[in-house]
């Protein structure tokens, strides 16, 4: 058993699926996969199924009944992980737009400080903007609208994160232990904020490693402006919810 988890969710991801399953699979380490399908109609469980078949021990899958949202598949997620004994648990898109190669790089950003060139972080974010733009393929005003929204984060919630709203992100076990999932509120782009100020507001070490984000070639985005809304009036709501909060460990 693998100490690394991928949890991936899904809907109508066919095209893609396979391919980053296998781009995991074929990396330096041995990652498990955790695919979270909120009942894809266009066939992407029955993809992931078949797959099994060859990568028995590496690939799982959970199902759930409707489009729920990207914040409770990851909150799935996080409890079947913290179930089993993984120490390295990851959150990554099945687009494509995160490499898979840069799993390693999260995971080593995490592991325990004093090895060389490791930060001994809790949480691990691949940033686009920690080192200028970093984004391929995008149109000027979604680059515009993401990087003004990480700035806008980081005004309201004090937090020192450039790439507020990355969604690409290595939790080492005991962040996702100590965190209170029924607290976390938000189910979309708001959530990724939300669970970076938690975890800062619990006193995690969060760092950011840079890299390059390619927007998805294959599939339709999930994004919307509902979602953005929601990050807007959310992270007000969510600052001033802690003041009202204790994160003592």
């Amino acid at each position: 058993m693998s100490d690394s988890l991928v949890i991936i969710p899904t809907y109508n991801e066919k095209e893609n699926i396979e391919k980053i399953i296998r781009k995991v699979f074929s990396l330096d380490y041995a990652f498990e996969v955790l695919i979270i399908d909120d009942g894809s109609p266009d066939g992407t469980a029955s993809i992931v199924k078949n797959l099994q078949l060859e990568f028995p021990k590496q690939l799982h899958i959970e199902e759930r009944k409707g489009k729920l949202g990207l914040g409770t598949a990851y909150i799935h997620g996080f409890k079947w992980a913290l179930a089993r004994n993984y120490e390295y648990i990851f959150e990554m898109d099945a687009d494509f737009s995160h490499n898979p190669k840069d799993l390693i790089k999260l995971r080593d950003a995490c592991l325990p400080a004093g090895q060389a060139g490791v930060n001994g972080a809790d949480v691990s974010i691949g940033s686009r903007y920690v080192k200028g733009v970093n984004v391929v393929n995008w149109p000027m005003g979604r680059v515009l609208m993401s990087y003004f929204a990480s700035m806008y984060v980081r005004i309201i919630t004090r937090i020192n994160i450039q790439d507020a709203t990355a969604g690409f992100k290595c939790y080492r076990r005991i962040v996702l232990e100590t965190i209170p999932m029924h607290k976390i509120k938000f189910v979309g782009y708001a959530f990724q904020i939300e669970m970076k100020f938690t975890a800062i507001k619990y006193g995690f070490n969060v760092v950011e490693v840079p890299i390059i984000f390619t927007d998805r070639t294959e599939g339709i985005s999930k994004m919307s402006t509902r979602i953005f809304r929601e990050a807007f009036l959310g992270v007000i709501q969510m600052k001033v919810n802690s003041w009202f909060r204790n994160y003592n460990r």
